[in-house]
């Protein structure tokens, strides 16, 4: 007669292979008690001295690295870094949000143009480059300076909820307050805010 412990070994492994990779396999210990049963249990004891089913080792995702610079990148002109700080300090914003926005939005490429027609540093549409007096879209200077005074007027729009901000910023003020001050279900706006906020999280070295 076979083993039973062997059977049990049999019958786990036939389950792991049918299951696939999604199965979580709790540890098991076997052994046999005073009157010589087999008994299995969770947790280790002295009936169940033996362990034959490990916890499988937890799975790390590995992040995938982006393209777009780092805002400490040697990379990035010291020019550049001067003018988001030159641009932070005057609309009351964390120079970080700033790179975060727009490595999101052009990767720090000031030509950068959507079809939709944003342009530069922090992808402005036209219309609020004018209403925030932009001359040049594609001048660094003043795209970022609009940029972060449009991003500053939506966080006091939004009593510094930098969600539904940043939302707005994507989608514009308009389609944040037609959803009822949440963001909108816009397949582009919902990538859009957690990706800018892991970009701000993820602080340089």
């Amino acid at each position: 007669m076979t083993n039973p412990i062997v059977k049990f070994l049999i019958f786990m492994s036939c389950t792991c292979v049918l299951a696939g990779s999604r199965l979580a396999c709790a540890q098991v210990y076997v052994g046999t008690n005073s009157d010589g049963n087999l008994v299995l249990s969770s947790f280790k004891s002295d009936d169940t001295p033996q362990l034959i089913v490990a916890d499988p080792a937890p799975v790390k995702k590995k992040s995938r690295p982006s393209n777009a610079p780092q805002p400490d990148d040697p990379l990035i002109p010291a020019a550049l870094k001067a003018l988001v700080d030159d641009a932070a300090k005057q609309h009351g914003l964390d120079p970080l949000l700033l790179h975060a926005v727009i490595r999101a939005e052009s990767g720090y490429n000031r030509r950068a143009l959507s079809p939709k027609g944003a342009g530069g540093l922090m992808q402005l549409m036209p219309a609020t480059a004018r209403r925030f007096g932009v001359k040049d879209l594609f001048d660094p200077g003043q795209n970022l300076k609009a940029g972060a005074r449009y991003l500053s007027w939506l966080l006091k729009l939004f009593n510094g909820d930098l969600e539904l901000a940043l939302a707005g910023y994507n989608a514009g003020e308009q389609a944040v307050i037609r959803a009822g001050y949440r963001i909108p279900p816009y397949n582009e706006t919902l990538n859009y805010v957690p990706k800018v906020l892991n970009y701000y999280r993820i602080k340089p070295q």
